[in-house]
């Protein structure tokens, strides 16, 4: 059954591979937010060596969590995906901040984050065109 906002046009490729984009992020961000609302030691010391406080770490973790799970409902996938943009942003401008070459780490899934409603939201696909429409012949 496909829910209301996904088109019957997507193909079974796009489809399944927007799925397996959505199913690794979904994984990652799971890890990432279960870590920090358990602070696990790891997580703890990663977070604090950035510069934010201990205090901050399970509500950052949390925050992750309600995104994430925002992010793999499809109908709210979208505003799933704009909120772990947001997310990631800021762990991009934080590693940026640090000057950290690993900032492209949070950018890279953070275009991941979008493949996923991309490849299976043809609605998505129209208001953002990857090329130019063709003339009318």
């Amino acid at each position: 059954m496909q829910s209301s906002g996904r088109s019957s046009t997507v193909s079974k490729g796009n489809l399944w591979t927007g799925r397996i984009f959505t199913a690794l992020v979904f994984l990652f961000m799971l890890f990432d937010g279960s870590m920090k609302v358990l602070k696990v030691a790891p997580a703890m010391e990663g977070t604090t060596r950035l510069g934010y406080p201990a205090s901050v770490v399970q509500p950052i973790g949390l925050l992750c969590l309600v995104c994430t799970f925002l992010y793999v409902i499809p109908r709210t996938s979208v505003l799933g995906a704009v909120l772990l943009t947001g997310y990631l942003g800021g762990a991009t401008a934080t590693q940026v901040r640090l000057q950290d070459p690993w900032f492209i780490f949070p950018v890279l899934i953070g275009v991941m984050v979008w493949v996923g409603p991309f490849l299976t939201d043809e609605r998505l696909r129209a208001l953002i065109p990857l090329q130019s429409p063709r003339a009318a012949s």
